[in-house]
């Protein structure tokens, strides 16, 4: 048994995830800083010496293996307390719809969605008990816009967006908040070594192998343009220690409210002529 407050962090080996679990730690939690490569823990060596650095107890996780999971619900049983999950883990699959195979789409949904609902599982009858808690789920402005070349990515965010949605209603009456963290584009491991492109949509007969160019040119380009992951860890950070969240989506990054409103004022045809003509697609 663990006194004091509790945060569960998947993914928590890079990118939002690890500052996320120091960003906790640093406020007095006692993070499972769960990842899946226990190697990875190294990405808190240089903090040794820091006060907080104890309040670290990293675990291993595979978010899309069961086994992995149930083994997971142990420590969460053995700690005996969760104010806050923080759904993190998660990758990035690209490419072309016709040219992704089923099995991808899968394993996408595998991590991305399957994962959190069974990580969610795991911790919700702890919180349920307490009568509190917090589940912060990230998402992407993917979950809000479906963006060409990334339909496994988008599809599952979506799915986790709806998912959210009425995991909210559900567990509201229990005291149980959930909200969705929906970042843009920051310099993460998913946007710069950790997207992955099915190898058909790669080659240079695909018919779809000049759109592709475009996308990975248009992504280049942005690189310099992507937002520091700092301020996606701050707001997570300030959700786990806000009351009651009264709202459930929090977009985040440049140009990313700005997206959501012209989705929602904009017909879909002027949308789709913008983004087409930006990839030099019409």
């Amino acid at each position: 048994m663990v006194k004091g407050r509790v945060a569960v962090v998947t993914g928590a080996s890079g990118g939002f995830g690890s500052l996320t679990t120091m960003n906790l730690a640093k406020q007095g939690y006692v993070v499972l800083a769960a990842m899946r490569n226990m190697e990875k823990v190294s990405v808190f060596d240089s903090y040794q010496n820091e006060k907080w650095y104890k309040q670290i107890i990293p675990v291993p996780l595979d978010v899309a293996k069961e086994e992995s999971i149930r083994d997971f619900k142990y420590y969460i049983e053995k700690v005996g307390r969760c104010d806050v999950l923080v759904n993190n883990a998660g990758y990035a699959l690209g490419g072309f719809s016709e040219e992704i195979k089923i099995e991808e789409y899968r394993d996408q949904f595998e991590t991305n969605v399957f994962g959190v609902m069974g990580i969610t599982q795991a911790v919700l009858p702890t919180m349920r008990r307490q009568g509190f808690g917090k589940i912060i789920n990230v998402s992407s402005i993917s979950g809000v816009f479906g963006f060409p070349g990334l339909s496994p990515y988008v599809s599952s965010k979506y799915a986790l967006e709806g998912y959210s949605e009425s995991l909210r209603l559900e567990v509201k009456p229990f005291g149980i908040d959930v909200a969705l963290v929906e970042p843009g584009s920051y310099e993460t491991n998913i946007w710069t070594s950790g997207r992955v492109v099915t190898e058909r949509s790669l080659q240079e007969d695909s018919p779809y192998y000049s759109y592709m160019e475009s996308i990975e040119k248009e992504l280049k380009n942005g690189k310099d343009s992507l937002g520091n992951p700092k301020e996606v860890a701050d707001l997570i950070t300030a959700l786990a220690n806000k009351g009651s969240l009264k709202a459930l989506r929090y977009p985040v990054g440049k140009g990313v409210k700005a997206l959501v409103k012209a989705k929602a004022l904009m017909p879909w045809s002027t949308l789709e002529t913008i983004i087409l003509k930006k990839l030099k697609q019409l």
